[in-house]
């Protein structure tokens, strides 16, 4: 059985390594949510991977480096472990590629056999991410409620509730509090996430208490936001909702899961970032 290198002491490789790479099943997960294998899922999204330290060597043997990002489905079987997708970028590094068009290739190649389905990559120059310039989420932010919080508040749906009094409306809450643990390590885990939504108005601060919940929580950021989604369809039957996270990047890499039940737009993420 294959050991996790998520909290290992590694050896950082200098040779190209696709087996490096490390499947988490999502099923695994998706139990908690009363998602079943094989049972149609909730929701549709992707998680969206920036890697802000990717390089290789030309065919002369000069670096050569970029961004990249990574769009893995949300339907895929496995998510991919973090530190096992820094090894597999840290391995190309000393490695000699034709061109920029054969990173991609093989990059694609790669993941989509760790994850089972197809994933989608682009490269990117780093001088056109500072010419775009990045921006923070839109949306109400929720942060500004002057609220008391019990120390020992947990992520409890039932905090989730609407304003019955009040007809369907368009609303987009954002939140900079979110902060998670990894499960494996402990290591915090800090993102803003935006919650866009048709239906009843959500109270906003039930809605605050219960993301600052998740703070003791130990979970995968695409866990997290799955969790966030189902507690949220649940408790307050929003005719549409879309839950984004962004979070910050650890290692080179970032990871920001986006799950929605309508057919809302992916996210602009070079538009948004978490330094």
């Amino acid at each position: 059985m294959s050991i996790i290198p998520l909290g290992q002491a590694t050896q950082y490789p200098d040779q190209y390594d696709p087996g490096l790479l490390f499947p988490i099943p999502r099923s695994e997960n998706r139990l908690k949510l009363d998602i079943k294998p094989n049972q149609a899922l909730p929701f549709v999204g992707i998680d969206i991977w920036n890697a802000f330290e990717l390089g290789w060597l030309n065919k002369k043997g000069k670096p050569q480096i970029a961004l990249a990002e990574f769009q893995i489905p949300a339907d895929s079987p496995n998510m991919i472990e973090s530190k096992s997708f820094k090894l597999y970028l840290n391995s190309l590094n000393s490695s000699r590629f034709e061109d920029e068009a054969e990173v991609r290739e093989r990059l694609i190649a790669d993941l989509s056999a760790v994850a089972g389905s197809k994933i989608a990559t682009r490269i990117i120059p780093p001088e056109t991410i500072v010419k775009k310039g990045m921006q923070e989420m839109s949306g109400v932010l929720m942060d500004r409620l002057d609220i008391e919080i019990d120390p020992n508040l947990s992520a409890d749906p039932t905090l989730l509730a609407v304003n019955e009094s009040f007809g369907p409306i368009e609303q987009c809450l954002v939140s900079h509090l979110l902060k998670s643990n990894c499960p494996v390590t402990g290591q915090p885990d800090w993102a803003t996430v935006q919650i866009r939504y048709q239906g009843r108005p959500i109270l906003e601060e039930g809605l605050l208490r219960y993301l600052i919940g998740f703070r003791q929580k130990g979970e995968f950021h695409e866990h997290c936001v799955e969790t966030i989604f189902c507690d949220i369809k649940r408790q307050c039957k929003p005719e549409k909702l879309s839950v984004y996270a962004r979070y910050t990047r650890r290692g080179g890499l970032d990871i920001n899961p986006f799950r929605t039940d309508h057919n809302a737009p992916w996210p602009d993420n070079t538009r948004h970032a978490r330094q």
